[in-house]
């Protein structure tokens, strides 16, 4: 792993949470990640298994955790099986795990290795009612290639067919949500190199730069902190800023248009997702810091929203009126518009189309309820924005606010957003 490591402590205690959770006679299986496969005999780098990271600390291939509450040795209760190392594997593949660093890692006493695993999974099966089996059910997830946790419960359900089956994904959504502490450490972590990040993109901004090449002044920034990116980058320049998911990144800066930026970095695959717009040389024109005031007041009522009990519908719906009445201030709505606006035909849908924002934590969409309400401890991005593709502006502005009982806490609140706070910045490179 290239991360510092991370005290045990943070996924014993979601066991914990999650063990409370499970019915009497129980067990849970949780896998690892397929490595995906690019053409030849190529592969992708391991992504690993967000539910497996969040209960092992584990970021190895073929892994599975057995959560056996009741079972009646003790010693069977938590076990994680790992691929066996060898030296074949040392001289293609490095170093794998073993039982005692992969103990250290999780805070789980018991490992074993793959071989092992139908014979212990048998004889757990053999004594419990319910096995509950994890799966990717993220609202906006694609599943055209079946995970490892479906092949394993195919499998076992064909062996095993009176057994009661049960989904683990729900229980794991509403307990994920909730950041612990260190996990709100780590996105933290994750926010500052972003930030400096984006403070060294500021130094090489000017007219004439390719947005490749502000890329790589962030991969470069994140790498040297031991972090990767948590997600391909959107560096949009004049109206690819209007593209909501332009990934290109290969055109060049010219002067006098804004460039948006929306990056995040991942550090112990804990993400940070910003987004800022920034002036190529410098200088807002009137109309560009007129549309970019518009969006951040946009964002600073809905921050202010964003407490504990509030539903995520009533979130967006209200952002979208704030973006309304900005919009008619714009001119680009007249207020008959305006007045016809509605929760099924927001009046700002031409110019601000997307959500409110998202869950944040383990990947860039965590895991969340879908509906809420927001608790005390939930990370969830704020993003509004205004695309204007007929004068090539597109502003979107973006922090990370934790929700608590005091109200929210911007954990972006130190990088630079106020548009007289770019200028200067800039006006020092």
């Amino acid at each position: 792993m290239r991360h510092a490591p991370v005290d045990p402590g943070l996924f014993a205690g979601n066991r914990d949470r999650l063990r409370r959770l499970l019915p009497p006679r129980s067990v849970a299986i949780v896998h690892a990640a397929d490595v995906l496969p690019t053409n030849g005999d190529g592969t992708l780098r391991l992504s690993p298994a967000a539910d497996l990271f969040w209960l092992t600390g584990i970021e190895q291939e073929e892994s599975v955790l057995v959560l056996a509450p009741d079972a009646i040795d003790p010693a069977q209760r938590e076990i994680l099986f790992l691929r066996q190392p060898n030296e074949l594997l040392a001289t293609w593949e490095g170093d794998k795990l073993t039982k005692e660093r992969a103990t250290a890692v999780s805070g789980i006493p018991r490992v074993r290795w793959l071989a092992d695993l139908p014979a212990i999974l048998h004889g757990l099966l053999c004594d419990c009612d319910r096995v509950w089996i994890d799966s990717n059910e993220h609202e906006r997830s694609s599943t055209e290639i079946e995970p490892r946790d479906l092949r394993l419960a195919r499998r076992i359900m064909h062996r095993y067919p009176l057994h009661r089956y049960e989904r683990l994904q729900p229980l794991v959504r509403s307990l994920r949500a909730v950041k612990a502490d260190a996990e709100t450490d780590l996105v933290r972590r994750a926010i500052d190199i972003t930030a400096a990040g984006l403070e060294r993109v500021l130094t090489t901004l000017r007219p004439g730069v390719m947005e490749y090449e502000l890329e790589a002044e962030l991969l470069a920034e994140f790498t040297r902190r031991r972090a990767r990116m948590a997600y391909e980058p959107i560096i949009g320049s004049g109206k690819n800023a209007c593209v909501l998911h332009y990934l290109d990144n290969h055109a060049e800066c010219l002067a006098g248009d804004l460039v948006l930026i929306d990056v995040g970095a991942s550090y112990a695959n804990y993400a940070a997702d910003l987004t800022r717009t920034y002036p190529v040389s410098g200088r807002f024109d009137p109309r560009q810091r007129a549309v970019y005031d518009a969006v951040k007041r946009v964002l600073d009522r809905a921050i202010a929203r964003t407490t504990v009990g509030t539903r995520i519908r009533d979130w967006k719906r209200a952002a979208q009126v704030d973006m309304a009445d900005e919009l008619v201030g714009l001119g680009l709505i007249n207020p008959a518009q305006r007045a016809a606006d509605s929760a099924e035909e927001p009046a700002c849908r031409t110019y601000f189309m997307h959500g409110l924002g998202h869950s944040l934590g383990l990947g860039v969409h965590d895991l969340a309820p879908q509906d809420g309400p927001f608790a005390a401890g939930w990370i969830v991005t704020v993003e509004p924005g205004i695309y204007i593709p007929a004068e090539g502006i597109g502003v979107r502005l973006e922090n990370d606010i934790l929700v608590t009982a005091a109200g929210p806490v911007d954990l972006c609140s130190h990088v630079p957003i106020e548009a007289d706070a770019i200028e200067a910045l800039m006006a020092r490179r």
